[in-house]
């Protein structure tokens, strides 16, 4: 075969092999010149190499140009091939501009790397989110919280949030939104002298937990608290808890003030005993005392201070007394028995 030939069918086969190129690849290019975003033929025929969806980023450069949003392929292509989601990247940048908020192609597609959902971000910006505090299909009857006065009280709040753009990579999420709302409440609660105090004004307690600066290292903006419902927690299947702790505190006192007399009756018993046993003592310390009387007198007949006849004397006057005695006894005895 000769040489021309063999040239001549090589360069039509190579023609043919460029129009397949072209033929698969001059839509996308032409809708893009149409549309304004005018991308490179051979730039399409790389993205193909690359193995990078090249209808996909010329949508999105479509998207952003009519948008008024100037970005290149290459970043589109750079965000792709990181196996970020391009669309919903670029579906945020237009609607943060449109919302006037300050929203890069670099944080965009950072927030959307990080496995958040960038486009609900700037929604949530533009339009806060409102989360239920706690979860109703985790704790459905609402936060068990206990005032100072022990009365359990279950309450229900619903936190207002806004998407903090700047602090949504490496911020941390709802869960924790949640987990410090509902422990703001319980101390909230639990520093209230009575439970009365805070039916009246559940406000103060949404706005102490407010204060508190709950959103701090967070993706979100806290816009407000609001206690959505609060009820008294039921005590023994009795509706008044008010009347039922009343009854248990009489009770209670009244266990006390019956402790308190049997401490008290214990008391007196033992001084009672206590008083015996002086008087016991007193006893033995007089009987101690006649004991020594004897001796006294043989003392005093020896040393002659005494002399029989007062000895006897002494004898006639205490035989005397004791008759005494005896007759008063006898008397009262028969009084008595009159």
């Amino acid at each position: 075969m000769p040489a021309t030939a063999i040239i001549a069918i090589f360069v039509i086969v190579v023609a043919f092999a460029l129009l397949a190129v072209i033929a698969r690849f001059i839509g996308v290019w032409v809708r893009a010149w149409v549309s304004g975003a005018h991308v490179n033929l051979l730039s399409l025929i790389g993205m193909s190499i690359r193995k990078v969806s090249p209808t996909l980023i010329v949508d999105a450069r479509i998207s952003l140009v009519k948008a008024g949003i100037a970005l290149s392929t290459n970043d589109l292509e750079s965000h792709y091939l990181a196996g970020g989601d391009v669309i919903n990247v670029v579906k945020a940048l237009i609607a943060a501009d449109k919302a006037n908020i300050n929203l890069t192609f670099e944080r965009a597609a950072a927030i959307d790397l990080a496995g958040r959902d960038v486009q609900d971000a700037v929604r949530t910006s533009v339009q806060p989110k409102v989360i239920d505090c706690p979860d109703a299909s985790i704790t459905p009857n609402g936060l068990d919280a206990v005032a100072k006065d022990g009365i359990r009280l279950l309450v229900k709040a619903r936190v207002t949030v806004r998407a903090n753009i700047e602090r949504l990579v490496g911020g941390a999420g709802e869960e924790t939104i949640v987990a410090r709302v509902g422990q703001g409440i319980v101390s909230a609660i639990g520093s209230s002298a009575t439970y009365k105090d805070v039916l009246e004004n559940p406000d103060r307690i949404s706005r102490k937990v407010l204060e508190s600066g709950l959103d701090a290292q967070t993706g979100f903006e806290i816009v407000s608290i609001d206690i959505a419902d609060i009820s008294v927690a039921g005590m023994m299947n009795v509706a008044n808890v008010g009347a039922n702790l009343e009854t248990e505190r009489a009770e209670a006192d009244k266990k006390m003030r019956q402790a308190e007399a049997e401490g008290r009756k214990a008391m007196a018993i033992a001084q009672e005993q206590e008083m015996r046993a002086r008087v016991q003592e007193m006893n033995a310390k007089v009987i101690e005392a006649k004991a020594e009387v004897p001796k006294a007198l043989a003392h005093a007949l020896r040393e002659g201070t005494m002399g029989v006849m007062d000895y006897y004397r002494l004898q006639n006057i205490d035989s005397d007394t004791s008759m005494r005695r005896t007759i008063a006894g006898d008397e009262n005895q028969d009084e008595t028995g009159a």
